[in-house]
């Protein structure tokens, strides 16, 4: 959360920035930043539903217009003579506006300045009237998804015996209605290594000595990463996408496409990884060394306030890089470049995007928060998930 707010800022600067600038910009990249802006203070599972809700939107809001694939969940037809740009634009703006209605001024500049762009007339007006349409069909489809419910959650205690206080965040999206899975528990993984594993052993000792606070043994560049990462949620992802999108000059329904599948295919990641966390309520790290061996370890990088495993950082990337791979391919790309907030001048860059999924689970070992089995799994869940995503959505109409 905290790093939430340190990028507010930043986000809605750059969105700002963009709506002045529309003309040479795609209209999905465009509200795709505006849209980081909105999440800024949002947990890493909300901030990517609402990324999800507006990219699906603009997709079936472009694609009942150019009329190239199958729908997700808008089946009419638009006039072929409506304008593509002001159908995403409208589907983007109806539903950002709903979810965050304090931000409605930001979101209504940023609309006109993207309508001031399309000539007036009779498919601009025609545009308009189905991004609304489409955009509150996705808003009624997400409705009662689970989405905001109640924490049900009770720490394990013993009456009289003081807990910590803190509370544990995220335990109720494990119950939200995926995109794609068929239920959250479709891909809940087994349980976590046992105690007395070589497997657990090895973690501990690698994470002991690695991930610790003050650890002689951790490296200046896997430190370096470590910090990096500690940027979570849509900023982690969709910067990454948006540069190979820009890479490949992609087209308007394309880039809808894309999204939409990344952003979905990310959100179901964290359903499923948020029901595993509080189906096994495995001890982190930083509990486990101080009980075990050593009260006085800290680990680099602030402990995330839920269960270790599986890793979620990790089953995010995987998800988005199996989508990215299935679009980009799976050996050398464009180069990949991203900074981060979290690592004040530090560059990270990629030539296969298989390495930056790998970068993401070192990061969560270097940094102390997660344990090397529960990255791996994590990691495979993603890929699934994605792999998933990839076969179910959007399939070209002519097959």
């Amino acid at each position: 959360m905290r790093f939430y707010r340190s990028l507010c800022f930043a986000f809605v600067l750059g969105a700002t920035l963009s709506s002045t600038n529309l003309a040479q910009a795609d209209t999905v990249l465009d509200w795709n930043e505006i849209a980081l802006a909105a999440v800024a203070t949002s947990r890493p599972p909300d901030g990517a539903r609402a990324m999800a809700m507006m990219h699906v939107a603009m997709f079936d809001a472009v694609n009942a217009i150019e009329q190239k694939y199958r729908p997700y969940a808008y089946p009419a037809k638009g006039s072929k003579d409506a304008s593509s740009d002001a159908a995403a634009a409208a589907a983007a703006h109806a539903v950002l506006s709903k979810l965050f209605p304090d931000q409605a001024q930001t979101f209504d500049g940023a609309y006109a300045a993207s309508l001031a762009r399309i000539p007036d007339g009779t498919a601009k007006t025609a545009g308009v009237a189905l991004g609304r349409e489409v955009g509150s069909q996705c808003l009624a489809m997400r409705a009662n998804d689970g989405a905001g419910g109640a924490s049900i959650y009770k720490q394990k205690i013993t009456p009289g015996v003081y807990v910590a206080t803190a509370f544990a965040v995220s335990s109720e999206f494990g119950r939200v209605k995926p995109w794609f899975m068929r239920e959250p528990t479709q891909f809940r993984p087994g349980p976590p290594p046992a105690l007395t594993s070589a497997v657990w052993s090895r973690d501990l000792e690698e994470i002991r000595a690695l991930g610790g606070r003050n650890s002689a043994t951790r490296t200046p560049e896997q430190t370096a990463v470590a910090r990096f990462w500690t940027v979570t949620g849509p900023p982690s992802w969709n910067l990454v996408v948006r540069s190979l999108a820009k890479s490949r000059n992609l087209g308007l329904i394309e880039n809808a496409r894309l999204f939409a599948m990344v952003n979905m295919a990310a959100t179901d990641a964290f359903v499923a990884v948020f029901d595993a966390k509080y189906a096994y309520e495995f001890w982190r790290p930083v509990t486990a060394i101080r009980y075990e061996s050593d009260p006085a370890w800290l680990p680099l990088v602030d402990t995330p306030m839920h269960p270790e495993y599986p890793c979620a950082h990790c089953i995010s990337a995987a998800a988005v890089g199996a989508v990215l791979e299935s679009q980009f391919g799976k050996q050398t790309i464009p180069t990949v470049t991203m900074t981060s907030p979290t690592a004040p001048g530090v560059t990270r860059s990629w030539t296969r995007i298989d390495d930056y999924v790998q970068e993401v689970s070192n990061a969560r070992v270097w940094g102390g928060i997660h344990y090397r089995n529960s990255t791996q799994v994590g990691a495979q869940m993603g890929k699934t998930i994605g792999e998933l995503a990839v076969t179910s959505f959007t399939t070209p109409l002519d097959q």
